[in-house]
């Protein structure tokens, strides 16, 4: 093996393998990166236990001397990589035991491992994609990711949803205390319905930073398995295996409680007035942590409020519209909130609410497509 590379070229792919790399592993191999090279294409690869990304290297900058294949650590190939300075930089291989990288007057060997040692990989046949835009993609991750439990009392819950029903993909994700579902409108494609991890999401969502925005992905599918193909870059992870959880039901279609804020502003008092809320996480218990309370009344002002064994703390909203049926008061985990106002599309925002135990609701104002839903629980007294 022996070739010359632009370095910011090789630097940019190596990027996007290190999404595949494991944090932990008991198999020493897939601590690397797979590099073959034929007479004419560079291939990285990097694989764990979810994802698995193969990095097609095509530029006019690649000029290749020989062929050859290697496994070479990972964290120091990369970081190697990215210290040097120099625009190009040529690699080739000493006696099968040795990975040079030499630019300049500099040169470092990193030690090798076998590349028989390397789990083969099957990838999905590139067959019948299901083609979405790549901003919707990064975006709906973004908008339902962070829902998902990161706990393994029922490991679907770990992934985000995604159901095909006619034209209209269905994107989910919960944790049991709380939920996010964005809506969208797609071509003509066969239903299907699976569960994605969502390690494996926020690591694609990382692998398309430097990809188009408006750029149609390809997705293909397997048993258990789904591909993504962009540029020259396969990134494919397992699939969570077993039946997630029906929540059609879940979500109200109305409520008699509904107020409107500005954004921004709900989000700052939110945040001062968790300041003083409970902030002991029990593990079992997440949907109480940091409690704030939530209260209406006659004048139709919204108060926030919080507590601890340091002191309380209180704010008074004006809500730039409500509709209110009856007086309410309702606990939450001001967590929940925040995270779910954030990735709202909007400057004004609606909270809709049936009473103080039901499930309530928070909305883009003119934009149903993405719904975020939290579960309450009862104040002490």
């Amino acid at each position: 093996m022996n070739f010359t590379i632009d370095r910011d070229v090789l630097l940019e792919k190596l990027n996007i393998v290190n999404h595949g790399l494991p944090t932990k592993t008991p198999m020493k191999v897939l601590e690397g990166i797979k590099i073959d090279v034929t007479d004419t294409d560079l291939f990285l690869t990097a694989t764990n236990s979810d994802i698995s990304i193969e990095v097609l290297v095509r530029d006019s900058s690649l000029t290749i001397q020989e062929g050859g294949r290697t496994v070479v650590p990972g964290k120091v190939f990369i970081d190697l990589v990215k210290a040097f300075d120099s625009k190009k930089i040529t690699i080739f291989l000493i006696e099968d035991r040795s990975l040079m990288l030499k630019a300049d007057r500099k040169e470092y060997l990193i030690n090798i491992m076998d590349p028989n040692d390397y789990p083969a990989i099957d990838f999905v046949t590139l067959e019948n994609p299901f083609t979405i835009n790549c901003n919707v993609l990064k975006q709906t991750i973004e908008e339902t990711v962070f829902a998902c439990s990161t706990m393994n009392k029922n490991p679907m819950l770990l992934g985000v949803n995604f159901k095909l029903m006619g034209n209209t993909l269905v994107v989910t994700s919960t944790n049991s205390y709380r939920l996010s579902q964005k809506i969208i409108q797609v071509d003509d494609y066969p239903e299907f319905e699976i569960t994605v991890p969502a390690k494996s999401l926020d690591e694609l969502e990382k692998s398309l930073e430097a990809y188009e925005e408006n750029a149609p992905l390809n997705l293909y599918f397997a048993k258990n398995k789904m591909l993504v193909k962009f540029n020259d870059v396969l990134f494919q992870t397992r699939l969570l295996d077993g039946n997630y959880p029906n929540t059609s039901n879940i979500i109200p279609k109305s409520a008699p409680i509904v107020v409107r804020f500005n954004k921004d502003e709900l989000l700052t008092a939110v945040n001062r007035v968790s300041l003083l809320s409970p902030g002991d996480k029990e593990r079992d218990r997440e949907i109480t942590y940091n409690a704030v309370a939530l209260k209406i009344d006659q004048t139709h002002e919204v108060e926030l409020s919080s507590a601890n064994n340091q002191g309380a703390g209180k704010e008074i909203l004006i809500p730039t519209d409500i509709t209110v049926s009856e007086p309410l008061v309702i606990g939450f985990s001001s967590k929940y909130l925040t995270e779910a106002l954030k990735v709202l599309p909007s400057n004004e925002v609606e909270l809709a609410f049936i009473n103080s135990l039901r499930q309530f609701t928070i909305r883009a104002v003119g934009n149903d497509s993405l719904t975020e839903l939290i579960l309450p629980f009862r104040l002490e007294n």
